[in-house]
């Protein structure tokens, strides 16, 4: 929500200028500089990415409109669902989590916490890391780095929708100017046309430098680097399942492993560690 409101706001004080010093807000609607400015940005995004990455880049866009990856609830589940399932492991022994790790939804502890078991991507990675130490594949001192493998290959994942978006920012401004070329380009072929004529050539032409410009600093740029702490969240997010079950499988007690946890997650997102403990004890019983 508040990245639409800077998109207003972004719009309505550029216009605002414009109208004071006595321009025309429908002199700015150039449709011929539209068509330029998407058609040559639209095509350097094939060129330079796969529909994969541009789906990506969509879904990034579309999640930070929603308000982002990872709310103050996605953390409090997280958190309480480790301490189930930590404390399960500890009275009845790693195998007793083997059920709910094989079939998630259907399990009684991970289905209270949907922010969770509706993201497969979270999902698989908290079960993907509980497999390995309820059969017996890995020591506790080797699951960090078998996780880490997957944290690092996410953040890649993620980082290519903030690559797209910072190229298109930096192309934005020459991109203009191209568009702008080619309606001065137009305008020297009607040059005898008269000077009321040029004139709105000429302006009309300029726009489309101002919509480069304007789309880069004004909406690109800042929607990158919104994108970019809205990911930041999320590596937090799959950092603290790493921390929190690796402090268990070396041997810490429930609440301290979700203590590490939480430390991993910003501090906006999570409670104080009294409140933490406080919450922990609601969700056992």
């Amino acid at each position: 929500m508040l990245l639409i409101v800077g998109y207003v706001v972004v719009i309505v004080g550029g216009l605002a200028g414009f109208m004071m010093a006595g321009g025309h807000p429908g002199s700015l609607l150039v449709p011929s500089e539209f068509v330029s400015l998407g058609g040559l940005t639209g095509g350097m995004l094939l060129i330079a990415t796969s529909p994969a990455g541009i789906k990506a880049l969509i879904g990034s866009i579309v999640s930070v409109l929603k308000g982002g990856l990872v709310k103050k609830k996605d953390a409090e589940d997280l958190l309480k669902l480790l301490y189930e399932l930590f404390n399960t492991a500890r009275r009845n022994g790693l195998i007793a989590l083997e059920d709910h790790v094989l079939d998630p939804k259907k399990s009684a502890i991970f289905s209270k916490y949907m922010t969770l078991t509706g993201n497969h991507e979270r999902l698989d990675f908290l079960c993907n890391g509980l497999k390995p130490l309820i059969d017996g594949r890995i020591k506790p001192d080797q699951l960090e780095s078998l996780m880490q493998v997957t944290v690092d290959a996410h953040d890649e994942e993620m980082s290519e929708p903030i690559h797209l978006l910072q190229l298109i920012g930096d192309s934005l401004p020459g991109i203009g100017i191209i568009a702008a070329v080619l309606g001065i380009i137009h305008t020297m072929a009607i040059v005898d046309s008269g000077a009321a004529m040029v004139g709105k050539s000429v302006a009309a032409a300029l726009t489309g430098t101002l919509l480069g410009v304007l789309g880069a600093y004004g909406f690109v740029n800042p929607t990158a680097a919104k994108v970019k702490a809205n990911n930041n969240l999320e590596a937090q997010y799959f950092m603290a399942v790493m921390k929190g079950l690796c402090g268990f499988a070396q041997g810490m007690n429930p609440i301290m492993a979700v203590e590490v946890a939480r430390r991993c997650l910003d501090h906006h997102l999570t409670p104080s560690s009294e409140k933490l403990e406080e919450m922990l004890k609601g969700a056992a019983k």
